[in-house]
């Protein structure tokens, strides 16, 4: 059994504190940027100033959209151009994971604002995935729930335990089991796909913990630098209470059966990083300030296995 790194664990007061240790920062947009309706700002001016002081900043979301839109909205909520070196999303990675599926008949679970994603795809790849019926799909991608403000994974049910009596795979187009869309809790895909693993189905995930996202956010890193980065120079950024609703730890290098060269190129990929998360409640900022005592937790070192696990506090 490989010993893993100890890993020291202490608040700051913010992103200033520990800044000129970085070259890099990869962060997440929901709960650290905005909270799906407005942004915050003192986030956005920490970023800003990392930026002129000569670092990148590559924003990641699980969005299951293509980055163009998402970065229109982050702008729109009010976050600055110069806080932003470039956006990779969940739905980025999807549209490879959709190319490697054998046949074009998928079906969409998810809201109609999602299909975006399919227009991309086309666009990408030469190839137009055909929407169709549950009982002519090769595989499925699911982006969310339909109507996430009303639905629960209980409604899903039926079609989840066809799908796995049919042996088809989910792209699971965001890990999130759920989010803050300001002080409401969504459902997001990833509770789906949990339920579906549950009844023995085939989930592929796109997007955070897992490591095509940030491979993904590091070349655009260093596209920004145009220079290779050191990932001991790399820090994540991510809110803490969020993380807790996730199956798994921030930046996961999953291993797969049969897949020990993927793992270890995931760990390749991910050792050396930095993790900050924020240790408040959704919506207030991790990076910009600290608030009611209690500041971001950092994690100073990932584990040997490329995995780091933050825990906030409380």
């Amino acid at each position: 059994m490989r010993r893993e790194h100890a890993q020291i664990v202490r608040q700051i007061s913010g992103l200033g504190e520990i800044s000129d240790r970085y070259d890099a920062i990869l962060c997440d947009i929901w709960g650290v940027v905005h909270n799906g309706v407005a942004s915050f700002a003192p986030a956005a001016k920490a970023l800003a100033c990392f930026r002129r002081r000569g670092g990148a900043v590559v924003l990641i979301t699980n969005a299951p959209r293509p980055s163009a839109p998402i970065r229109r909205q982050v702008l729109r909520l009010g976050v600055p151009e110069d806080a932003i070196d470039a956006i990779v999303t969940s739905g980025d990675v999807t549209i490879g994971l959709m190319e490697e599926e054998a046949g074009d008949r998928v079906l969409h679970i998810g809201p109609e604002r999602d299909l975006s994603l399919f227009d991309a795809a086309a666009e990408a790849t030469g190839r137009r995935p055909r929407l169709v019926a549950l009982e002519d799909a090769q595989y499925a991608l699911c982006t969310g729930l339909r109507h996430d403000e009303s639905e629960t994974p209980d409604d899903y049910e039926p079609d989840l335990s066809a799908m796995a009596a049919r042996g088809m795979t989910m792209i699971c187009a965001n890990p999130d089991i759920v989010i803050h869309r300001g002080e409401t809790l969504i459902y997001c895909a990833g509770a789906l796909a949990r339920r579906y693993e549950e009844l023995g189905g085939k989930v592929v995930y796109a997007g955070k913990p897992y490591l095509p996202i940030y491979a993904r956010a590091l070349a655009l890193v260093e596209r920004a630098r145009g220079a290779t980065i050191d990932k001991s120079r790399v820090l994540a950024i991510g809110p803490g209470r969020a993380v807790r609703h996730r199956r798994h730890p921030p930046l996961v290098a999953r291993r797969e059966a049969g897949s020990s060269g993927r793992s270890d190129r995931a760990a390749a990929t991910l050792r050396g990083m930095r993790v900050v998360a924020d240790g408040r409640d959704p919506g207030a900022s991790a990076i910009g300030h600290r608030e009611a005592g209690r500041g971001p937790t950092v994690v100073e070192r990932a584990s040997s296995s490329g995995l780091s696990r933050s825990a906030p506090a409380g």
